[in-house]
């Protein structure tokens, strides 16, 4: 055995543990004595009350022991000894009153010499077995001595050398299992350090993390994702796993879940998942509980957990809120463009007017196709230099937004009849939805300019089929109002998302990349957030619409306005 310092918490408590259980089997093995003896006194030589008295006494001694190794649980070694030797000393003297080997009691000294052999060290077990064989063998020799029998002193001697066996084999076999116990303490420790580690970088680390199985069932969550999604139920003992697509808020993070289980979940143990925006929900009834107030934009990043063959798979979704990341990079790139605005009127737009004037006064005397096309050119990219200028200026002029209740009812179509005259549209390509009589905080010009940019946008990936551009006034599921902006051209990919509402990021060459930045702007200027969503079901407002969109139209811009009321 192994000293007794070096041994683990884990294995100490073991150690007392035995130790307890040996004086349980004493005091029982020192009451049945006590019954034995008193009643069947003619198989032995002397009376019986002797033995009852030794009995009675060891009874006692064991109910002491039995105390002390619960209540005071210091000196071990000391203990264990004590209790030893207490126990071959009672044990001889009933050995010697019963008649030496003829009683048959010396099997009794393998309790106290197995308990010593598997609880103490060898030396102790050795010397325990070699006081018990004295014992034996002095018995044996004294009947040899008086009586001249020696026909008991070979049993003598092997009983001792069995004792010595019993010892010295036991005693190993407890060293090793000690050893392995030991061992496995430890290891228990350290994987209990290393859970708390883990523990503590999962609660911990900014990104998001859920534990799904492989039809998207929630099996955990860290604190991340619970604050990314929402989420007040979470899966552990009282609570069950539920369904990641049983949120309808949750369903983009479900569908690419599924996506990539679908077809690329065998292939590299971690792959991106795209981006998803999460809507405002709020859920106080049901298996699962959450709100959310604000909408969060997620990067998505799915990895498969290595588990053992036959046992349930399960995967790892990263959730990456982006807003901020995406915001931090327009600062970066805002605040060297906040420096030149100052002065960009007068560096810029006086030479622009300079060449646009001298362009107009060269169009007079030049005639030529060659030169009239690079006149073109020139003034082209003058009124493109010119407009980058003034989107410029706009972001350094917020405007205080009018804050006076503007009905969409009247305000949408206008804005319609507005749109497909300057550009020459037919009447039905732009499809308006009815907002139910509700009005919104927005300012009215803020809105226009915005809707126009997206408008602008669609109509160059709409396929100019009636109603292949749709505004649709849509309540989202915590009753704000929402306006859908989507046409039925392709949707946006995921690559370009990433970049979407960046300044200066464009994937047109007659574009300036601020569009899309500046109407977000004028949105979160009027309380009211624009954001791109890939779409898990079509536009259904109160009023009839056209038919769905086909599979292929897969997003659509969404105002989420501050508050909207109902006009009476």
């Amino acid at each position: 055995m192994a000293p007794w310092q070096s041994l683990s918490a884990e294995s100490r408590s073991t150690f007392w543990r035995s130790l307890q259980t040996l004086t349980v089997t004493r005091i029982v093995i020192a009451l049945v004595l006590l019954v034995y003896l008193s009643v069947d006194v003619r198989r032995v030589r002397v009376n019986g009350s002797i033995h009852a008295e030794i009995c009675i006494v060891y009874v006692v001694a064991a109910l002491l022991f039995a105390i002390a190794a619960q209540r005071w649980r210091h000196r071990f070694m000391w203990q264990l000894t004590a209790q030893v030797m207490v126990d071959i000393g009672a044990i001889s003297l009933l050995f010697l009153a019963a008649g030496g080997m003829r009683s048959g009691l010396a099997l009794l000294y393998l309790f106290p010499l197995a308990g010593a052999a598997i609880l103490a060290p060898l030396v102790l077990a050795l010397f325990s077995a070699a006081l018990a064989t004295l014992c034996v063998l002095g018995e044996s020799a004294w009947q040899v001595l008086v009586n001249m029998d020696d026909t008991q002193l070979t049993q003598a001697g092997l009983t001792g050398a069995a004792f010595f066996a019993v010892a010295l084999l036991v005693n190993r076999l407890a060293a090793r299992l000690i050893k392995q116990e030991e061992l496995a303490a430890r290891r228990g420790t350290d994987l209990r350090i290393q859970q708390a580690i883990y523990r503590i970088v999962v609660d911990d680390v900014e990104d998001g993390i859920l534990v799904l199985g492989r039809d998207g069932t929630v099996f955990g969550a860290n604190p991340a994702a619970r604050r990314m999604l929402g989420l007040e139920t979470v899966p552990g003992d009282d609570i069950p796993s539920f369904a990641l697509a049983a949120v309808p808020a949750l369903e983009p993070v479900a569908q690419g879940f599924l996506a990539w289980v679908g077809c690329c979940m065998e292939l590299p143990a971690t792959a991106p998942g795209g981006h998803v925006t999460i809507k405002r929900w709020h859920e106080t009834d049901g298996p699962v509980r959450g709100r959310l107030d604000q909408p969060v934009h997620l990067k998505l990043r799915f990895a498969r957990v290595d588990t053992p063959e036959g046992a349930a798979e399960r995967s790892l979704v990263f959730l990456q809120d982006v807003s901020a990341i995406e915001n931090q990079a327009q600062q970066l790139k805002l605040a060297s463009m906040g420096r030149l605005t100052a002065s960009i009127a007068h560096e810029v737009r006086n030479p622009l007017a300079a060449i646009g004037h001298a362009a107009s006064l060269l169009a007079e005397d030049l005639h030529g196709p060659a030169e009239k096309r690079l006149l073109r050119i020139v003034n082209d990219n003058v009124v493109r230099v010119n407009r980058m200028v003034e989107d410029i200026l706009k972001l350094s002029r917020k405007v205080q937004p009018n804050g006076e209740p503007l009905a969409l009812d009247a305000f949408l179509p206008e804005l319609r009849a507005e749109f497909t005259e300057m550009h020459g549209l037919a009447g039905d390509i732009v499809w308006v939805g009815d907002a139910g009589g509700r009005s919104v905080r927005f300012d009215a010009l803020h809105l226009r300019e915005v809707l126009v940019n997206l408008l602008g946008n669609a109509i160059r990936y709409a396929s100019g089929k009636p109603a292949s551009i749709r505004v649709a006034p849509v309540p989202d599921a915590t009753g704000r109002l929402e306006l859908h902006v989507q046409d039925d051209g392709p949707g946006i990919t995921p690559e370009v998302r990433a970049h979407l509402f960046e300044p200066f990021y464009t994937t047109s060459s007659k574009g300036t990349g601020l569009g899309l930045y500046l109407a977000r702007e004028l949105c979160l200027n009027n309380g009211a957030m624009l954001d791109y969503e890939y779409r898990t079901e079509d536009v259904r407002p109160a009023a009839p619409a056209p038919a769905p969109f086909t599979a292929e139209a897969s997003g659509r811009f969404v105002i989420t306005f501050a508050a909207s009321q109902l006009l009476v």
